[in-house]
This record gives structure tokens, sequence and C-alpha cells, in this order.
């Protein structure tokens, strides 16, 4: 380069030199260097490929657009009738201002794209703090400006939005006590929480890395998925529950798995259900052995007298009498129970639905029951258990509405892959929800308190549901089965 050229780059700034003293100062806080993109390298490679460069060209371009004004004035300055003075002065004149202007079109030009391309390294490098100036409307490079400024907020408002749901996503899997593993496409462990670390007995820094056979953990990823296993661990041995699911990093299929300690909810339901049992158990008991306890002392105390009274043998007959039908009631108790407790599997096969819901409602004769009609319905179901589940809903509907001299409606519905059986009656409505599928349990001075247990686990023996509920249009109650077709 010139020396009047190397002064003039001086005077309007070395723009690599600039470059090189913002990267400087960003450094400071954490963005790139421009010097690391090798596109903003001074070496002398670079020097020797300038004018093959996107700087070069612009600093051609503008030369070519002033240099035909130029030629043209130094001819007509030269072959003019002017002293050598002025023809001197006039050329370095002319001849300087073409090069400072040159500079100066070099530098607006090139000056905003280095400025982008510190923004942009230091965007890709995770710096989002440096912002442009000169960002503003009403520019074309200013709009740019502030596009990019735009993405830098942009791109720092989802970093901050992504530490604090992985830092809440840390603190949650640090905090529950399931433990969750993570495994890469060899079954290696990549992430464990602190329920799991307790469950394998090791630290974190000993368990990533190794293999889910070296962990014993192969045999969670064979069972089936929502099946319990049964497993020992360092930490804890017990029934445990399977969940596992697949995931995707950095383009690669990765493997979560979950394992749920059930003992503990087990157990907990199974004293639950001892405690209910028992309950209703030690109910019906009572009722039956306290009237059998005091008639048994009344005849013992019958049969001390002496002499004996006259009409002993009515009082004592009768006491038996009274002592046999507590303990058949009794009896048809536990008989209830175990029909409760031994429902047999369901015999699918397909059932004409409206010829069922009529044969039912035959069955009824103390009420004449309204049936709604409905589409021609085939459901695969035991036709046996299902007409007893009807039998038992239509008769509990038709107690209901005798006492209010009420009505009663039965019809059915297709809803997606299932079918919907409903029956409503005008009865005064159900007073104890909670109540309303405990076993044994019912408001009928001659009612056993299976009927609807039963109903209900004949229906989720098919996978479907029974719900009962007040209605909302009159006062009665709304019976719902669902049974898928």
């Amino acid at each position: 380069m010139a020396p009047r050229h190397r002064e003039l780059f001086s005077f309007f700034g070395d723009p690599f030199a600039r470059a090189a003293g913002e990267g400087a100062s960003r450094d400071t806080r954490g963005a790139c260097a421009p010097q690391k993109k090798p596109a903003l390298k001074m070496n002398r490679v670079t020097k020797k490929r300038r004018w093959l460069s996107y700087e070069g060209k612009i600093t051609w371009l503008t030369f070519a657009a002033a240099a035909p004004a130029i030629i043209i004035a130094l001819v007509l300055l030269w072959f003019g009738d002017y002293t050598p003075k002025v023809q001197w002065t006039l050329t370095i004149l002319v001849v300087g201002c073409m090069a400072a202007f040159l500079l100066s079109t070099r530098e607006h030009a090139v000056r905003p794209l280095q400025t982008l391309s510190n923004l942009l390294a230091a965007l890709r490098e995770g710096d989002y703090s440096i912002r442009a100036r000169g960002a503003r409307e009403g520019s074309a490079l200013g709009e740019v400006l502030l596009e990019v400024n735009s993405l830098g907020e942009t791109l720092r408002q989802q970093r901050l939005g992504a530490f604090e749901a992985t830092a809440l996503l840390r603190t949650i899997m640090s905090e529950i006590d399931v433990a969750i593993f993570t495994f890469d496409p060899e079954r290696r462990l990549r992430l464990i929480n602190r329920a799991g670390e307790t469950l394998l007995g090791r630290s974190m820094d000993k368990l990533l890395g190794k293999t889910a056979q070296e962990l014993g953990l192969d045999t969670c990823f064979h069972g089936d998925d929502g099946e319990p296993l049964t497993l020992t661990f360092p930490g804890g041995s017990g029934r445990w529950g399977i969940g596992r699911s697949t995931f995707r990093e950095q383009g690669l299929p990765h493997e979560l798995l979950v394992l749920t300690d059930l003992s503990r909810t087990l157990r907990e339901e199974e004293r639950r259900a001892w405690q209910r049992l028992v309950r209703v158990l030690g109910h019906e008991m009572n009722n039956s052995l306290a009237p059998i306890k005091s008639l048994a002392a009344s005849l013992e105390s019958l049969l001390r007298r002496d002499p004996l009274p006259t009409d002993w043998k009515e009082d004592a007959s009768s006491g038996l009498n009274s002592i046999a039908s507590r303990a058949d009631s009794l009896s048809r108790f536990l008989q209830a129970y175990t029909r409760l407790t031994k429902l047999p599997p369901p015999q699918k096969q397909d059932i004409d639905l409206p010829r069922l819901i009529q044969r039912v409602v035959d069955l009824e004769p103390r009420l004449k029951v309204q049936v709604l009609p409905g589409p021609q319905t085939v459901i695969r179901a035991d036709a046996a258990q299902v007409e007893q589940v009807l039998i038992n809903l239509l008769h509990n509907a038709v107690d209901a509405a005798l006492e209010t001299h009420g009505s009663v409606t039965l019809g059915w519905r297709e809803k997606g892959n299932c079918v919907e059986i409903l029956v409503e009656d005008e009865g005064p409505g159900i007073m104890n929800p909670a109540n309303l599928f405990v076993p044994f349990f019912t408001t009928k001075p001659e009612g056993s308190g299976i009927g609807l247990p039963l109903s209900r686990q004949i229906a989720e023996a098919h996978d479907g549901t029974l719900v009962l509920m007040n209605r909302d249009d009159r006062q009665g109650v709304q019976a719902l089965l669902r049974l898928p077709k």
C-alpha cells in the first residue's frame, strides 16, 4: 500500500483494527472475538487476496465509477493552458479526494457487515447481551440492525426460559420419589434422579455410563409395559410399576425408564379394603349375633325356672325359630359375599342388544317401563352377566319410582366404539353418593347391598363403566352403563 494511502487509511480508521478492538472488548463479556472467524483474519494470505474479496470489488467498482470523470478532468488540466504549479496542485487535490472518498465508501460498505458479523458470531456462541448501535426505522441498514437486535433479544428470552424450565425439571426430578433413568441407544445410563440413586445404592458419578444389564435394570425393558414386577435392588425390594417411553436427543433415540414403588400403595389399599370389609362384616354379624345371644339368654333363664311356666314350650319354640331365622339371614349374607368375590370371567359372544333389553323389561311386572327406541346394535359381551346388571339397575329404578309414583325409562345409544345404556327413574334421588358402591351397604329393609357393586364389577370386567347420578332435568336418578361394542 502506498504511504499516502496508508496515511489516509489510518486517518479514516482501519476497519479490521476496529473490528479486532471491538472483538477484544466483547471478549470481556463472553462474546465471540471476530479474530476467530477466518474471514476476518489479517494475515499475509488475506492481504494478498484482498482485491478478490468483497471489499476489493467495492473498491474497484467505486474507482471505476469515478475514474472517467477524473481522467477527463486530468486530461483537460494537463493539456490546457495552465501553469505547472496549478496542474500539480489540482492533480494532487483530485487524486487525494478520490482516494479519500474511495476509502470512505469502502468503510461505509464494509463496517456494517463487520458489525453484523460480530453480532452473528456472538449469537452463534451464545452471547445475547450485545446490541448494535444505529438500529432505527427509516433506514435500510438501521432496520437490518433492528431485526438483528430483536433476534438477539428473542434468543435471550428463549434461552432464559429454557434454563428456567431445565432448573424446574431438575428440581422436580430430585424431589419426587419415583426413580427415573434415561438410556442412550446402547442402553448406557445418561441421567438419573435422586430416587434412582437411592434405589441403586450408589451416587450418580458411579452410575453414569453403565449399561442397564450392569445396573440390574435389563429386566424392566423386557416385561410388559404397565405390568408390575417383583424386583430387588440394593436400596429396596418389592412390587414395582414399570413405565417406558422413548425420546430423541441430538437426533438419536433415547429410552426413558420410570420405576414406581407399588408396595406401599398396595399395602395402603389392602389395609383400607380390610378395614371396609371388617366394618361391614362386623356390622352384619352383630346384627345377627346380638339377637341370637339375647334369645339364647332368655331361653336359658326360662329353662332354669322351677317350676316351668305352663307356656314354656311355646316361648322356647318361638325363641328357637327366631334364632334359626337370624342364622339363616347370616348364611345368606355370607353367600352373597362369596358371590361377589367369585365373579367368573365373562364369556363374550355377539348379543342383540334391543332383544336383550326387551327381555329384561318383560321380567319387571310391578311397573310398566317405557323403552325408548334406539339403533339396532350388536355388542360382544357375556349375555348372562349383562342381563344381571340390567335387572339390578331396573329393579332399583322401579323401587325408587314406586315411592314417588313416578315412571321409569330405558334407552340406549351408540357413541363412538361404545354403546351407552341409560336407565332413568323419577324417584327420590341419591341421598348418600359416597356409599353408593360400598359392598353390603343398603337403605332397603330387605336389600343385600351387593347389587350395585356386583353390577359395576361386571361392567369393569367388560372394559366398561357404570355411573349413577341424580338427574339434572327433574327429580330422580340416571344410571349410565357404558360397554364396548
